[in-house]
């Protein structure tokens, strides 16, 4: 899908300096409301929400996340990406929320006490992958395969991944190589279909025990059988605390419809302005598109009198 790779410097500047005023005005009494147990959960997405397609973070997206963190707030990320692509967004953003969720929910984190910008793993979610994947060759000529294991390595069949992390982390096998393990993720791309055939041949597959989500492109990515975005961020909510009515999940892409329904129905579910229609069909609210530096219009606005 293609977008435009650009934003006015000067339209960011205007937009940033209307809501300023709003925001200095508001900032004491939002830090109040939540020492007094009005805390929000606030979960990001990252690839298309967070961050740029072409992977850019802008300074008006970490303003606006680190603002809203300053009064208070559980802002995370909850996103498809493996815990070793997900730390780093972590840092650029200057934000260590007590969890984050990675691998589609299949992965809990939990900042260490003893070292409070380090995470550990609180919950994981595994699979036997040897029949979802024996059932996709079957249909999927000349697909590229990727398992994710618990400790965030990889095994790899079949070509070439453009996520990085996967070659960078993993060990390339054939085929049979891939049967067995305990996965949290499985990763399926076929490049020689086009979304809308791609689309056709998952739902003729007739995928039973398992959970999966399939991307812009022609990605296929699958978890246990119960385990998604939404699930993972009800346990976080549980532990934190929070009450449903004050959550809030952005995201833009098919493995975050779980997550805008989750957070939609008490909360404040936000699709970005880029995501496909059955995306916005399942929030309570739309944003601005990811060029567009949709997060931080959202973020700019939390807190202020009717936001």
């Amino acid at each position: 899908m293609t977008r435009a790779q650009a934003v006015s410097t000067a339209k960011a500047a205007s937009a940033t300096h209307a809501v300023s005023a709003m925001q200095t005005a508001s900032a004491t009494h939002a830090v109040s409301a939540a020492r007094a147990g009005d805390r929000w959960l606030i979960a990001l997405d990252v690839d298309g929400t967070v961050l740029r397609e072409d992977g850019s973070l802008s300074q008006r997206v970490i303003d606006a996340v680190q603002r809203v963190q300053s009064l208070g707030h559980e802002v995370t990320l909850c996103t498809g990406r493996s815990v070793a692509m997900t730390l780093p967004i972590l840092d650029r953003l200057g934000i260590t929320p007590q969890f984050v969720v990675s691998a589609n929910g299949a992965i809990i984190l939990r900042r260490d006490l003893d070292a409070p910008t380090a995470y550990v793993r609180e919950l994981v979610e595994t699979f036997d992958p040897s029949e979802v994947l024996t059932t996709i060759r079957g249909h999927l000529e000349g697909a590229r395969y990727a398992v994710e294991n618990e400790d965030g390595s990889f095994l790899y069949s079949g070509g070439e991944f453009p996520e990085g992390d996967i070659e960078a982390n993993g060990s390339h096998v054939e085929f049979d190589g891939l049967l067995g393990a305990r996965a949290t993720r499985v990763v399926v791309i076929s490049p020689g279909h086009a979304i809308e055939d791609f689309l056709a041949v998952v739902e003729r597959m007739g995928l039973h025990r398992v959970s999966y989500n399939v991307g812009w492109t022609a990605w296929l990515d699958i978890a246990p059988d119960g385990v998604n975005k939404s699930v993972a961020l009800e346990r976080v909510r549980e532990k934190l605390e929070i009450p449903r009515k004050r959550v809030m999940a952005i995201g833009d892409g098919r493995n975050d419809i779980e997550m805008l329904e989750w957070a939609s129905k008490y909360g404040r579910g936000v699709a970005m302005g880029q995501s496909p229609a059955e995306v916005t069909a399942v929030a309570s609210e739309t944003t601005g598109s990811d060029v567009d530096d949709g997060v931080a219009v959202t973020l700019e606005a939390f807190g202020l009198p009717g936001r």
